[in-house]
């Protein structure tokens, strides 16, 4: 079974969104998705000061099975992106909630977070898949 941390949110596409005490939301792919795509050889990272809606496209990552679109869970603005992927994309699949994240994003609307999946919500998803 797959590691899913109880204090995140999470898409049905697999992404996942944690906000932290100052309101700065980090965003990467679950370890379902990363272990599902296998090793990954690149991350395309969004631009920092993008504005971005819900479900839109936000990043891609290319593994040696193929490229998946990372969508943003949440409507808001791209402040940081997390570089280390440019020379290290593995990180996604050794530390995918913690090293491996991919942005960091201010929130527009934090009600966004209530239409997301908790971590009992997203097992039982990915338990379907």
């Amino acid at each position: 079974m797959s590691n899913i941390p109880d204090d995140f949110h999470y898409t049905s596409t697999h992404e996942w969104v944690k906000v932290d005490e100052n309101g700065v939301a980090t965003v990467g792919i679950s370890d379902h998705a990363q272990e599902a795509l296998g090793d990954i050889v690149f991350v395309e990272l969004p631009e920092p000061g993008t504005e971005i809606e819900a479900r839109a496209e936000a990043a891609v990552v290319e593994s040696v099975k193929a490229a998946s679109d990372i969508y943003s869970p949440v409507s808001g603005e791209i402040t940081q992106v997390n570089e280390a992927l440019i020379d290290n994309p593995q990180l996604v699949n050794t530390a995918p909630y913690d090293d491996g994240w991919i942005y960091r994003m201010t929130i527009n609307d934090e009600r966004d977070l209530d239409e997301l999946l908790n971590a009992e919500a997203y097992a039982e998803h990915c338990s379907d898949e």
